[in-house]
């Protein structure tokens, strides 16, 4: 069977602070510059979510994208939606709410619930301009 790639796309919007408590607020601005601000800042994040792998002969399906859409919405949306990430968000109480590190918090909160044998991708956009990918590695 050809293998495929099935792609779903899904938004939501955050605040969050880059920071590290234990540097002070003039190397959080060194580092993370006005991202830092201890008002917190927010994006429209644009989420893509991919699925590899071989068309299933009974479905015509790599992975029913109706589930994937509930599966982001349930494990995704509903948790991180118009939330301040580095309060309202148990991962991010002690992880710095960086693109790279959202990216990933959200590909292991998916890939729990994918099958082992599909790939899996996850594309994070912050900015039309600035985004992250992780598969696992």
């Amino acid at each position: 069977m050809p293998k495929v790639t099935a792609y779903r796309k899904a938004h939501f919007n955050a605040a969050h602070r880059l920071f590290r408590s234990d540097w002070s607020d003039a190397k959080n601005l060194e580092v993370f510059g006005k991202c830092s601000n201890p008002n917190y800042h927010g994006h429209n994040y644009e989420l893509i979510v991919s699925v590899t792998g071989e068309i299933d002969p009974e479905t015509g399906f790599v992975y029913d994208l109706g589930k994937l859409k509930r599966l982001i919405r349930s494990e995704v949306e509903d948790s991180f939606d118009h939330k301040n990430l580095n309060i309202e968000v148990e991962e991010f109480k002690t992880l710095n709410p960086t693109a790279e590190n959202i990216c990933v918090v959200i590909y292991n909160k998916l890939r729990t619930h994918i099958p082992d044998h599909l790939e899996m991708k996850v594309k994070l956009y912050e900015t039309p301009r600035n985004f992250v990918s992780y598969s696992g590695e």
